[in-house]
């Protein structure tokens, strides 16, 4: 199988609702849903196995900012087209600076939706979030309206703030043919097929990075609570 056929985009969307829908952690729910698209598109999780081994093999996202580490600055727009600097969101406190791969990817969905769950608890500790996706306005505004996300998401078109912190990745050949089922020129005004590594970066407001989750396997994410403990931390630190 070389792309995902009708019949079977039908079974894992509504694997995607079970796993939405289901008692758990965001990690456990990711799993249950990598296990169920497994099952429906075996070739697509034995190539992302096969990314994954690469990713890791180059040393994928081990060189992106650490903790202690200064957070390089970015000024990229938001869903309606206005400018958000790191520094101005810094004046108000700590932020959890998270890159996602896009609207399409089930995987980011189940993650925003995790973090927009626990907004009212970041934002009694003071804090922010802000995402960076690789998408032009209209699926930035799209994954906003969908989730109902307070927080800003900003376009990083052509992964140019990615590729400063060296996250970005090309998917390759095999991955390309079989996600060639997603409009992914559309989707980022180009077809250079370059995604971010998903990393979460919790940034305190002297600028220095006090605690990141960078992992080649787009499968796994920073678990909520680490996020709210690290918020936290930060936040107690200002």
């Amino acid at each position: 199988m070389t792309s995902l056929s009708p019949a079977d985009a039908d079974r894992l969307r509504l694997a995607y609702q079970r796993c939405r829908d289901m008692e758990g952690t965001l990690n456990e729910q990711l799993r249950a849903y990598a296990d169920a698209s497994r099952e429906v598109f075996p070739a697509y999780g034995e190539a992302v196995d096969r990314l994954v081994v690469r990713l890791n093999g180059n040393g994928g996202g081990e060189t992106a900012p650490r903790p202690g580490d200064a957070m390089p600055p970015f000024m990229l727009p938001d869903e309606g087209g206005r400018l958000v600097t790191l520094p101005a969101l810094l004046e108000r406190g700590p932020v959890a600076v998270m890159f996602f791969r896009g609207h399409w990817c089930p995987y980011c969905r189940l993650n925003v939706r995790a973090v927009v769950q626990a907004q009212e608890r970041i934002k009694a500790m003071g804090a922010q979030v802000v995402a960076i996706m690789p998408e032009m306005q209209e699926y930035t505004r799209q994954v906003k309206a969908d989730s109902g996300a307070p927080f800003p998401i900003l376009t990083d078109l052509d992964n140019g703030y990615a590729l400063s912190l060296n996250l970005a990745i090309w998917l390759g050949s095999e991955l390309q043919s079989l996600l060639s089922y997603q409009d992914m020129a559309k989707f980022h005004g180009n077809d250079g097929w370059m995604l971010p590594i998903p990393a979460v970066f919790v940034v305190g407001r002297d600028g220095l990075v006090k605690a990141r989750f960078v992992d080649p396997d787009f499968r796994k994410r920073m678990e909520i609570d680490d996020l709210l403990a690290a918020l936290e931390r930060a936040s107690r630190e200002n």
